[in-house]
């Protein structure tokens, strides 16, 4: 009797390949397809690199995938079929060449692992191909800012959080030993769901995070006087240390232009601006921290205020770590899901994104899901209103209405920066005019 590897892909041949950044999990999802479609009479061919090769037409970067070789892999995180960025739908002979490496090596099916960038590839596979490749994206991000039914969160997003919890609880403790503060940029290019999980989490002084601002242009300025507001505020409880979680999203709610304006000021010190394939700025070049920590050494000097400022990105360290248990359970379900979906009879009308919702699985298919102008996914970004970004403001270290309404708390704030009440309020009390979280 043939044991499962020796089989014959009576089925056909499913391709894997993985695009856009890590996130732990990744081997989870490709050991579950895996396992799932040979089970069910595949042959699977992981791509390496995603689209990369694929759009040179190369048939020759690609791997046969085995239960043997990946039944180990789920719990490890990074991916064994690596990844990149590359876009294989800005030229039509790009797309063209991708169908072409999948018709000599007979895909009949395929399953893409990223976000919403990739969805769209992958969303054109389906499209250009005619009906003649099935399409699974199984959609990640750290960030969690995909669109999913209710609150299902995005696979690495968990783990993510929970490593990023540590790592600032870490950093509070010793900016309590030493008297410091430290600035902790979270990755989060378009929702800051990251930096308050872990800034709410660990728990951080303060999170700032960009949909506070709903939506309207935000200075460095402004940023840098919140963080300053809770320096005082510490300082006049006799507390001169501190951690300020920030959402890098905030450099696109500072814009583009402002970013230009600021690094042209000082060339080459925090970067330059560069777009990806997809044309999102790559927010990883520009040294957001270093820009926060310099502005808020030249205020803190200009109000007498003595402060050792550390910054610190916090991004790269989370994207493969080992999946925590409940991706490890998750990016299971989803591949398993990815092959059930490709052998139903509803994926030879549509191509989807697959998710899990209450223990069932939900096909959303493209064309509900990605924006034919955008060609992205809506963004789910935190949502401001919610009894749970309600709590986490109640908990930050932040100026509020009642600091300036309050004459004896007022004095007490404006002592710790040498101003007269008026004056203090004249410097910050803009902060929390317009705040509709601040009491």
């Amino acid at each position: 009797m043939l044991g499962r590897e020796q089989m014959s892909a009576s089925q056909g041949r499913i391709g894997l390949l993985v695009g856009g950044g890590p996130a732990p999990g990744l081997n989870g999802v490709i050991s579950a397809v895996t396992i799932e479609a040979i089970e069910q009479g595949f042959e699977v061919i992981g791509f390496y690199d995603g689209f990369k090769h694929l759009v040179e037409g190369s048939t020759e970067h690609h791997v046969r995938l085995t239960i043997d070789g990946v039944k180990a892999i789920s719990n490890r995180g990074g991916s064994i079929l690596r990844t990149s960025r590359t876009n294989p739908t800005k030229k039509p002979e790009a797309m063209q060449k991708v169908l072409g490496v999948f018709e000599q090596l007979g895909i009949t099916r395929l399953v893409t692992i990223g976000g919403d960038d990739t969805a769209y590839s992958g969303s054109q596979v389906y499209q250009h191909a005619g009906g003649k490749i099935r399409v699974a994206h199984v959609p990640k991000t750290i960030d969690n800012d995909l669109p999913l039914p209710g609150s299902t969160p995005t696979f690495g997003f968990e783990t993510a959080r929970q490593v990023g919890v540590g790592i600032v609880r870490n950093l509070a403790e010793d900016a309590k030993t030493t008297s410091r503060w430290y600035v902790v940029i979270s990755m989060g290019r378009a929702a800051g769901h990251l930096a308050l999980g872990i800034g709410k989490a660990a728990p951080a002084t303060l999170t700032v995070i960009a949909e506070e601002f709903e939506g309207r242009q935000v200075t460095l300025d402004e940023v840098v006087d919140i963080i300053i507001g809770s320096i005082i505020k510490r300082r006049m409880r006799g507390n001169h240390y501190g951690v300020a979680v920030l959402a890098e999203g905030l450099l696109e709610t500072i814009g583009e232009a402002g970013l230009v304006e600021m690094l042209d000021k000082q060339p080459g010190r925090y970067g330059d601006i560069i777009k990806d394939d997809h044309g999102h700025l790559r927010l990883g070049e520009v040294e957001f921290g270093r820009m926060i920590k310099d502005h808020l050494d030249a205020r803190l000097k200009e109000l007498g205020i003595n402060v050792t400022l550390i910054d610190k990105d916090l991004g790269y360290e989370l994207r493969c770590a080992d999946p925590a248990p409940f991706d490890a359970e998750y990016t299971r379900d989803l591949g398993f899901g990815a092959v059930e979906f490709l052998m139903s009879e509803e994926s030879a009308k549509y191509g989807a994104i697959v998710s899990v919702v209450g223990g069932e699985l939900v096909p959303l298919p493209f064309e509900k899901m990605l924006d034919p102008v955008t060609k992205r996914m809506t963004t789910r970004q935190v949502n401001v209103k919610g009894v749970s970004y309600k709590c986490a403001r109640r908990y930050m270290i932040r100026l509020e209405k009642r600091d300036f309404v309050d004459p004896e708390r007022l004095a007490l704030l404006a002592r710790e920066v040498k101003m007269t009440p008026e004056q203090f309020k004249q410097r910050f009390g803009k902060l929390v005019a317009n705040d509709p979280w601040s009491r």
